[in-house]
Parts: structure tokens; C-alpha cells; sequence
């Protein structure tokens, strides 16, 4: 459920008499609070605020009190919203209208729906509006959170890669999918190489791969458990999209499903996994299209993000050979291929960063054993075919609508790399020279490095990965990785930053924006 606040009411002097009899002192009776059980988080953050989440722990209305300042000297307590089993106690709230380039601070309390006068410990948070002038801008990217069994680990530090990414302060986090694995089981511990073990905090959904509602909410649920993750979120707006993980491997509608799902039904698991999703984040909802994810953020007048979906609409995982375009080589689909057509032609940004949960080149089989089948866009060298269709479409477009600036920002295959994509080395030259940054992974296993495809010309300018021998490495081996984006205000340029978990900076690389 979402409520809207308009700026009038935020910064008004004088509350209502509801809003005011909502600020009225409460019963504490400790014992018998409701809690916060996940900390808070805000997301999608533009110039006019910013969309803010929490989940308790019973039926109850989450309250919310926002300022300008940390004291909350000049707050205001908002209209409460219910929080019920339906939604799994999560609650989350649409502030419209606010200032632009405005520190936004936001308290939340949970009050008892059987005892409206007993109400929650407070949790803060806070985000900043994006900017209505030309002012620095800095984020961070990346993805794959708690796969391939590697949990969290107190011992390890937690989910480390989250303290070191909140150090710098971003104004937000592009998640790029995998934002959970509710294919894998967090077992309670992992033979390392060395005979070490790791200790994974354990909850009794994590035993199996998620097929019920509640399975995929608990997968979610579990990373919010992580100290670093909370205190990340109270601080750090995420702007997220999803990948196959948060439904199950390289999830299409063609797919097999292994021996461990008692559900065989990839609709009906989807469905499940696409609710537990848009319940525990912070997304603002298209009331176009309910439950879709590809959409336009928009933060300042350097900056435009471009959410895609290569989920919901693609065909099957299959060989994706097709000369022509048609279903069966759907990636993105026609719908959302002609929106991003729309999106980048109407921006005035800057930078209009591409935000794809899947890299353009990297070969990703659909059967990483047997190297059949395809699930990423790269269908090997050659012209283009199948998917690839897609992305020599949207590249021809960019080229001859004269759209300059744009980046793509990607994650998936959990190593670090910087594409360059050059026309002249390419099998399809329609296009001008652009760049790919690949991160990840947040936390779980290190893999790579993959093939690449000739047929849009990348060419590898770096790479960070273990190398054949040495797949699957622990987050304690310190192959975490995240990409920082600085944008400096005053010139424009766009220096992008491979991180890995220890904050080094791997590369980098200065973008000097172009004009038409």
C-alpha cells in the first residue's frame, strides 16, 4: 500500500487536527510493541523525494514522521498506512513534492492495530533528493547478494561489501539484480579449500529452494538481517531491478525445473517471486502496468537511469539463432524496447545510464555444463541474431537520433570488467562507440572469467576474475566487487570506479560528456 504526501503538507506550519492528534504521546508497555524487524529503506529517489519501506512484525499502521533536519525539530507526522498479513506486515510510503537537493530525514513507528495506543521503537533513515542544479553526483552498483551458499558469515564480517560501499556515502545504490538466490539453500556451514569453515547465519526457508509465497519472502527477508545491509538501507537509497535468482536459475518460460521443486509450474513460481519483490522494496509502482520494473529515474540534470526488465518478457531460453526478429527472440520485448526508445530520445540528462541485469557480450549458456542454449544476450560471434536483434536495434537508434552519453551498467556474471565497444571491431557497425561496466559480486561466489562475442566489438580494457581453476570463491577470498560512478557537477565528466570488498580501487576511468 502507498500514500502520497504532497510538499504543502509537509512543510506546512500548522498540522491538521488528525495529523496532529497523531503526534499525541504514547503507552510504551515494552513487552507488548510491535517491531521493526528489517530496518527501513527509501528508494527511488528523484528531485521530489523518494518512496520509504518498513515490515513489522503484526497487523499495524506504519506512521511516519519526515524533516528537513536531523533533530526533527521541524517535523511532520504524516497519515499512517496499514501494515497487514497480505503484504506480509511491509508497508511503504510515496513522499511527492519535496525540495529538491534536500537532506530528507524520516523517522518510523508501527502502531498496534488491536491497541492503537501501543506503538513501535522508532528507526530512522534518511535519503537526499536529487539535485534541480548541476551539483556532484555519486552512486554505486552492483549485484548477486547470498548466493551459491555463502550466507552471512559474523565471523567473515557479515556482508562486508555493504560497510565499504555506505564509507563513501553514495546518494544511492543501482542494484543490478540477484538481489536474492531463492534457488539456493544457505546450508550452516562450507568446507572451504584451506579446511577452514564458514559459518552461515541459517533460517529454516533458507534449508530449500523457495516455492511458496512466504519462501520467496523469507529469501529477502534473510539478507535484511545482515547489520551492514540495515545500515546501509537507513542511509543509502537503492534504485533496483531483478534477474532470474529471485525467481530460480536462468528462469524463462521454457524452463526444466530440477528435481528439488515440488512446484513445477514456472508461471506460478514467478508470479510468487515477482509479489515478494515489489513487497520488500521501495519501488514506486506503475499504475500503467502493475508489478512492472523497467522504468525512467531521473536524478538531476546530469543524470537519467534507465531500469531495464530481461525477465518478464523474453522468450525462451532456447538456441536464439533467428535471423528475424519475433517472439521467440524477445529479450527486452517490443514494449519495452520502444519505451527505452521514448525514454533516451526525451531526456535532457547528461548521462543516460543504461541499467541491463545482464551484460551485452558475455556468453551466458542456459546449460553452463554442456555450453548449451543461451540466457544472456550474446549468441556468439557473428551478425547479429535472436536477442542480439534487440540490441542492434536500440544501437542503430541511439546512433541515428544523435542521443550521445550513454553508459550501460550491468552485474550477473560475478567478476569485474570494463567493455569497450568499438564499431570498427565490430560485425554490426550501426552504432557509435559506447561503454560497458560490469560489478559484482555484493556477496556470494566469484566466478569467470566468460567469453565474450565479437559481434558488437567489446573490447576488455580490464578484467578482475579467479580464473578457471579457482571458481566459486568465498567472499572471505576478497573477490567482492562494486562500481562507484562520480559525476563532477561543474565539467560533466563521469569518472567510473571498479571497487573491490577492501575498498582498492581496481580502474578507473574519466568520460568527457559529448554535445550535439
Amino acid at each position: 500500500m502507498t500514500i502520497r504526501i504532497s510538499r504543502r503538507r509537509l512543510l506546512s506550519t500548522a498540522a491538521s487536527g488528525a495529523i496532529g492528534a497523531l503526534a499525541m504521546p504514547y503507552l510504551s508497555r515494552a513487552a507488548d510493541r510491535p517491531l521493526i524487524t528489517h530496518g527501513v529503506q527509501s528508494g527511488d529517489v528523484g528531485a521530489d523525494g523518494g518512496v520509504v519501506w518498513a515490515r513489522a512484525d503484526r497487523p499495524s499502521q506504519m506512521m511516519v514522521e519526515v524533516a528537513t533536519t536531523e533533530s526533527f525539530a521541524n517535523a511532520r507526522t504524516l497519515p499512517p498506512i496499514a501494515a497487514l498479513p497480505e503484504s506480509d506486515f511491509t508497508a511503504k510510503m510515496l513522499l511527492e513534492n519535496l525540495p529538491a537537493g534536500q537532506d530528507i530525514f524520516y523517522r518510523v513507528r508501527f502502531r498496534d492495530l488491536s491497541h492503537i495506543d501501543i506503538v513501535s521503537e522508532p528507526v530512522v533513515g534518511r535519503f537526499r533528493t536529487a539535485p534541480a542544479d548541476r551539483r556532484d553526483v555519486s552512486f554505486v552498483w552492483g549485484g548477486d547478494v547470498a548466493g551459491q551458499g555463502w550466507g552471512i558469515n559474523p565471523d567473515d564480517g557479515g556482508m562486508f561489501t555493504f560497510a565499504t560501499m555506505r564509507k563513501h556515502r553514495p546518494d544511492f545504490l543501482l542494484h543490478s539484480g540477484d538481489t536474492i538466490y531463492a534457488d539456493g539453500v544457505i546450508p550452516a556451514e562450507v568446507k572451504l579449500a584451506d579446511g577452514k569453515l564458514w559459518k552461515n547465519v541459517t533460517i529454516p526457508e533458507k534449508a530449500k529452494v523457495a516455492e511458496t509465497l512466504d519462501e520467496y519472502r523469507a529469501a529477502h527477508k534473510y539478507n535484511f538481517m545482515d547489520d551492514n545491509v540495515r545500515a546501509f538501507n537507513a542511509e543509502v537509497p537503492i534504485f533496483v531491478q531483478w534477474d532470474d535468482h529471485e525467481v530460480t536459475n536462468n528462469w524463462s518460460l521454457s524452463k526444466q525445473l530440477p528435481a528439488a521443486y515440488k512446484e513445477r509450474d514456472i508461471t506460478l513460481l514467478a508470479a510468487r517471486a515477482a509479489r515478494a519483490f515489489h513487497e520488500m522494496y521501495p519501488m514506486r509502482e506503475s499504475i500503467v502496468e502493475p508489478g512492472r520494473v523497467y522504468r525512467t529515474l531521473n536524478y538531476g540534470p546530469h543524470l537519467d537511469v534507465f531500469m531495464l526488465d530481461e525477465r518478464s518478457y523474453r522468450g525462451p531460453n532456447g538456441p536464439n539463432l533467428q535471423t528475424s526478429y519475433g517472439p521467440d527472440s524477445y529479450f527486452i520485448g517490443p514494449e519495452q524496447l520502444a519505451w527505452l526508445k521514448r525514454a533516451l530520445l526525451n531526456s535532457r540528462a547528461t548521462w543516460k545510464v543504461i541499467a541491463s541485469d545482464m551484460p551485452l557480450s558475455i556468453i551466458v549458456y542456459d546449460d553452463a555444463a554442456n555450453k548449451k542454449g543461451s540466457e544472456a544476450f550474446a549468441q556468439g560471434d557473428g551478425p547479429p541474431r535472436g536477442r542480439e536483434l534487440e540490441i542492434a536495434d536500440i544501437l542503430r537508434f541511439i546512433k541515428t537520433a544523435d542521443i550521445v552519453n550513454t553508459v550501460w551498467l550491468t552485474a550477473d556474471v560475478h567478476y569485474a570488467a570494463a567493455h569497450y565497444y568499438n564499431p570498427d571491431k565490430a560485425q554490426f557497425q550501426e552504432f557509435d562507440p559506447f561503454w560497458e561496466f560490469v560489478s559484482g559480486p555484493l556477496h556470494a561466489g566469484t566466478f569467470g572469467p566468460n567469453e565474450l562475442d565479437n559481434t558488437f566489438g567489446p573490447e576488455v580494457r580490464f578484467i578482475k576474475a579467479p580464473g578457471p581453476d579457482k571458481q566459486n570463491l568465498p567472499p572471505s577470498a576478497g573477490m567482492q566487487f562494486f562500481g562507484h560512478v562520480k559525476i563532477d557537477g561543474a565539467s560533466g565528466q563521469m569518472t567510473v570506479i571498479l571497487r573491490d570488498r577492501a575498498d582498492v580501487a581496481l580502474w578507473s576511468t574519466t568520460l568527457d560528456p559529448k554535445t550535439i
